[in-house]
């Protein structure tokens, strides 16, 4: 464990809001294997693994299965099952022939070179909040975060700015999946996934763009990618690409404001802006929950007990992302930390498809936000900011700033 000279740290424990709600209530009987419980908001039981190195070993395991855990009452964090040939959903082997198919336009060199459109997205938005700010107060998440992550987003997949206002509000209530209407929350799903069905079959317009270079790629795989996998690919591209994304960078924008000793080093420090990210994205879960729950197949021993063929787990990432044997001081914000790759996009075969276009995208975004507005702060005190939250969402919506 190495440190800058100059490196900042800061306790998050105790900022407002930092930390979602649970979904998991702990249970005092151990598995049969003597390992820690928990019951799912489905009301399973289920192994709880929280340990960096227990939490690293399932998730690299090929053998532990998804998708005996996406059926009419599984195991669950969500309020309904989702479709079957969503790569989350898919297990080995049939998952690598889809991840295959679209590995390298997520990779870092393929995302790398998207970096000049993050940028031209960010001069409109950047002009608009200076404007903002010359007449009031102006809000970094409503006039420039927002924005950009559905800009990038549909500029590199291809589809037309004109069908946002269509499917963008949809892609946020699937991430939210509240419990509380699961009628009117299957409806809203059905409604963006024929959607993406209607891109598919180019029953829409598209423009040029990822959908299309890989609907020409489909024959590239043996068997060739059917419309149903495209589609549920295709589904995760849209949601996680912004969505997802959003979450992260407006977290890190109001942990950042909210401490400006962290803000201020990122303006000394700009170069050093990429290893930071990494320890922001160690602390700022997604949203509730982690990762969905596995089923074991085989007999695995962990460091505290045994897993049994059947057995239910949830891999804890957020725990393992603070466990204090691999992260000393582990609620600390460290920006000189140097230890263990985190788990925020998971490990192994489930390893998130866009980690590669939220680092890049994250990194560009502070990258300029620092040096237009080097003297940013927040307008308001850190516990009136407004949050929203689900299952896979909890973040501001709203962060009004002055420079």
């Amino acid at each position: 464990m190495t440190h800058a000279i100059d490196a900042v740290r800061v306790d998050l424990d105790g900022l407002a809001n930092i930390s979602p709600p649970t979904m998991i209530e702990p249970v005092a009987e151990r598995s049969r294997g003597g390992l820690p419980q928990v019951v799912l908001p489905s009301g399973h039981t289920v192994v709880h693994v929280t340990s960096y190195r227990d939490v690293h070993a399932v998730l690299t395991d090929l053998s532990f299965a998804r998708a005996e855990t996406n059926v009419e009452d599984g195991p669950t964090f969500l309020p309904t099952i989702m479709p079957t040939e969503m790569l989350l959903n898919l297990d080995h082997p049939g998952h690598g022939r889809l991840k295959g198919f679209v590995a390298s336009a997520y990779s870092a060199a393929t995302i790398a070179r998207r970096a000049p459109a993050v940028q031209r997205v960010l001069d409109g938005t950047v002009a608009e909040l200076r404007a903002q700010n010359a007449s009031g107060t102006a809000d970094l998440v409503q006039t420039l975060l927002d924005p950009v992550t559905i800009g990038v987003n549909v500029d590199y997949l291809g589809i037309p700015t004109a069908d946002i206002a269509y499917f963008r509000h949809l892609s946020r209530k699937m991430q939210l999946a509240h419990d509380t209407d699961v009628p009117a929350l299957l409806a809203e799903f059905w409604t963006l996934y024929h959607y993406i069905e209607d891109l598919v079959a180019r029953r829409r317009d598209l423009e040029p763009g990822l959908i299309l270079d890989l609907l020409d790629a489909r024959d590239s795989v043996s068997p060739p990618v059917t419309d149903a996998e495209y589609a549920a690919i295709l589904l995760g591209s849209i949601v996680g690409g912004d969505q997802n994304i959003l979450s992260v960078i407006t977290k890190i924008a109001y942990v950042a404001l909210a401490r400006p000793e962290l803000w201020d080093h990122l303006v000394r420090n700009p170069d050093t802006i990429p290893t930071a990210i990494e320890e922001f994205l160690r602390l700022l879960p997604l949203g509730r929950i982690s990762t969905f729950p596995r089923v074991t197949t085989r007999e695995i021993a962990l460091s505290q007990g045994v897993l049994h063929p059947g057995d239910i787990v949830y891999a804890d990432a957020h725990s393992a992302n603070r466990d204090p044997d691999v992260y000393p001081d582990p609620s600390v914000l460290d920006l000189g930390r140097d230890g263990k790759r985190h788990l925020q996009f998971g490990y192994g075969m489930h390893h998130c498809m866009g980690a590669a276009l939220a680092r890049m995208e994250i990194i560009e975004v502070i990258r300029r936000l620092v040096t237009e507005f080097p003297t940013l702060r927040l307008a308001v005190p850190e516990n009136e900011i407004v949050w929203e939250t689900g299952v896979l969402v909890h973040r501001p919506v709203s962060l009004p700033v002055s420079w």
